[in-house]
């Protein structure tokens, strides 16, 4: 090899490994929100991660840090939201801008939901990852001929399709986050008398296959204690509960041990909502509170408020 080849062969390695890693980097982070988008909206999550990586140079577009953009989207005459001008196929387009990047991977599936010219697709299998590319060029997402094959080169390279074949079940805003995994389980302690006394009036269910029992007016930590036969102490630590804790009525009290992730059939994520903590989010999933920050210790600190809007791993 000659000398000024191996010189550019050595320039062009770090370049094209940092590139690598960018990208990667961008499939990590979003790669959870391309499933749950996937699971409301039937769009194939190699599809969007491989739009999010081309239209947003895997996040570092002046759009995407700008604006959250990560879909290119044009304002178009329905849109009611913020907006940016922006240089595309003529100068200072309209193009939609998002508060959040969750907020633009919803949009970019209802956009593809809501127009005519896009119905086709639904109608593929959801692995069809080629049908849906090129069918995207042929409804006129974008102007670039090579778009289709750009997208399908870009699935295949990371293997984008892998997340294509996830068939957890997501807690979207609008349904119940329990609908398999929770259900009412009175005679759970039947063959383990010794914890379930049976004096109480309470209901037990059960969560991630751990039972707990909702908290009713009068109840306490004491009184509970002694209805089951199990510590106080025990208690506190099944439910992540400081010392000396109040309970509130129609709060859940674990009976046993939580679980170091959510049940399969709960996915592998969930969106933050109003009024959300992470001890509440623990106890909704029945997961150990510990376990719950640690799955996300790289995106929520143990003395940060949660946000709404910000995804939690759970599994």
């Amino acid at each position: 090899m000659k000398k000024s080849g191996l010189i550019w062969l050595l320039l062009w390695l770090p370049l094209a490994l940092m590139a690598q890693d960018k990208y990667q980097k961008y499939i990590d982070q979003y790669k959870d929100l391309a499933v749950l988008q996937m699971q409301k909206y039937r769009i194939p999550a190699s599809i969007t991660l491989a739009q999010g990586l081309l239209e947003s140079g895997a996040g570092t577009s002046t759009l995407a840090r700008m604006s959250n953009n990560h879909f290119g989207i044009k304002c178009g005459s329905d849109w009611r939201g913020k907006s940016v001008r922006h240089d595309d196929d003529r100068r200072k387009e309209c193009f939609r801008s998002y508060d959040r990047v969750v907020d633009s991977y919803e949009d970019h599936s209802k956009f593809l939901h809501s127009r005519t010219w896009y119905a086709p697709l639904f109608k593929l299998d959801i692995r069809d990852y080629k049908g849906w590319a090129h069918g995207l060029k042929k409804a006129g997402y974008a102007t670039n001929p090579q778009y289709a094959h750009r997208l399908i080169a870009l699935i295949e390279k990371y293997q984008l399709y892998q997340y294509d074949k996830v068939k957890s079940s997501f807690a979207a805003p609008e349904t119940p986050v329990f609908s398999q995994n929770h259900r009412p389980a009175s005679s759970y302690y039947e063959d383990a008398p010794s914890y379930y006394h049976g004096a109480l009036q309470h209901e037990v269910f059960v969560c991630n296959s751990t039972p707990y029992i909702n908290v009713l007016p009068g109840d306490n930590l004491q009184k509970l204690a002694k209805g089951l036969r199990i510590k106080e102490s025990h208690l506190l630590v099944f439910n992540d509960l400081p010392k000396g804790y109040v309970l509130q009525p129609g709060e859940r009290i674990y009976l046993k041990k939580k679980k170091r992730h959510a049940a399969n059939g709960d996915g592998y994520i969930y969106i933050v909502r109003p009024g959300d903590s992470m001890h509440s989010v623990s106890q909704l999933f029945g997961i150990r509170l510990k376990r719950l920050y640690k799955l996300n210790r790289n995106t929520v600190g143990e003395d940060s408020a949660l946000q709404v809007g910000t995804i939690l791993r759970i599994h």
